[in-house]
């Protein structure tokens, strides 16, 4: 999976249904940082883990290569992952299965973090239709995801947008508005600058059903992005983390599924 921290200054503005969250940044240089994923897509799956840097050094890193890294859920699987380098660990014959509780543990610089996710089940990313409209002049276009959201309150979604193969971008949706009904949600695609979506550029969106964990580190990392209008390294500050004693980033067992469409 792609280094999901690699955001542009022109990210797109979150909207989302959630309470404020005190963005009280401190400097945490030098914390050990995980990132990691399990999908219910067919492996290897990937923790990542490096120590953090200061906020104006977000383009660094130090990989961390001799951790144990183990892998497990409530139906007693388990696996220790095999170091890959840059600081990667991955999987070999562990499967993510929606519905199941899974367990992060990483020994690294002789402390013991853990971090649980449960994975909830996939929701249908039935198509994905554009549309554009002109303000001041500007063609923009959008995106609306089609989906129907269950019956039950409580689905967060995270939508990866990536232009071009190359340019990611980040939307959350929650069903605190509209339960239960399709989605009337649409993703606001950039008009300006370098990265302004033109007719003929391949974009990706991919939609993970997330847990409350995942939604609100989530939430407080775009939150980061936007009051800073800077280049951002998620391993540079301090987004609310399910990684236990004081580790920072994220794990996360979520669904996967993905659209492509070429802007017309």
């Amino acid at each position: 999976m792609k280094n999901i921290f690699f955001v542009t200054l022109f990210l797109l503005l979150l909207s989302s249904c959630v309470n404020e969250i005190d963005l009280n940044l401190t400097d945490k240089s030098g914390n050990i940082v995980i990132e990691g994923n399990i999908t219910d897509q067919p492996g290897p799956y990937i923790i990542r883990i490096t120590r953090s840097t200061g906020m104006i050094q977000n383009s660094q890193y130090q990989i961390v290569t001799n951790a144990k890294v183990i892998v497990s859920d409530n139906t007693s699987q388990t696996e220790t992952l095999t170091y890959a380098g840059d600081g990667k660990y991955q999987t070999t014959d562990f499967k993510g299965v929606a519905g199941r509780t899974y367990t992060l543990q990483v020994e690294a610089d002789g402390k013991q973090y853990s971090a649980q996710s449960t994975m909830p089940t996939a929701v249908d990313f039935e198509d994905l239709k554009q549309d554009s409209f002109i303000p001041e002049g500007r063609i923009t276009y959008k995106l609306l995801p089609i989906f129907k959201d269950p019956p039950a309150l409580g689905n967060r979604y995270l939508f990866n947008i990536i232009i071009n193969n190359y340019d990611k971008k980040y939307k959350l949706f929650s069903d605190y508005v509209n339960n239960g009904t399709l989605n009337q949600k649409a993703i606001t695609l950039p008009n300006s600058g370098f990265n302004a979506v033109k007719v003929g550029d391949v974009i990706e969106v991919e939609m993970q059903c997330i847990d409350n964990n995942i939604f609100a580190y989530y939430n407080t990392f775009l939150k980061i992005i936007e009051n800073n209008d800077v280049n951002f390294d998620a391993s540079s500050s301090n987004p609310s983390s399910n990684i236990t004693n004081g580790g920072l980033g994220y794990f996360s067992a979520h669904s996967v599924r993905k659209r492509n469409i070429i802007i017309k």
